[in-house]
């Protein structure tokens, strides 16, 4: 993929090969900070997404995703998907099952902050297919 056709706040990052098992697609992480309070600026290629996951904690804990350029998608399990774009904010719970990632025809990022607690940790499930993936599109144009 060529450069990104979008200007977001904070530098895209390296790729995210750390946690590139979990994701369908290219991604990049540039971690904003570690001290305290996870911070990390997340840019998606045009489709890559990450893995149905779920941010567990005996208390507190979740994530909040701050969208900064392009346009995503976010997805709770059960729910209609969610279009993102620049000031979107997504709250998600702890031991909310859910995805986020880019749409099919544009790059997109987004800070996701993690929310502190106890005994938090992420668990990650299978990939959103391209069957799923695809469906959402006409879901959420049609929305």
């Amino acid at each position: 993929m060529s450069g990104m056709d979008i200007n977001p706040i904070f530098p895209r990052g390296e790729k995210n090969d750390a946690f590139g098992q979990y994701f369908v697609g290219q991604s990049y992480l540039n971690m904003l900070t570690t001290k305290g309070v996870v911070i990390g600026n997340v840019t998606f290629e045009p489709g890559c997404r990450n893995n149905w996951h779920i941010h567990q904690a005996s208390t507190g804990g979740g994530q909040i995703l701050l969208a900064t350029a392009g346009s995503g998608w976010y997805q709770a399990e059960g729910e209609a998907p969610v279009s993102l774009t620049p000031g979107s904010i997504v709250v998600i719970p702890a031991g909310q099952k859910h995805w986020h990632g880019a749409k099919a025809d544009s790059w997109f990022t987004h800070i996701a902050i993690e929310v502190p607690g106890t005994n938090t940790s992420t668990e990650w499930f299978d990939a959103v297919d391209d069957e799923h993936y695809n469906n959402l599109i006409v879901q959420g144009e049609n929305a």
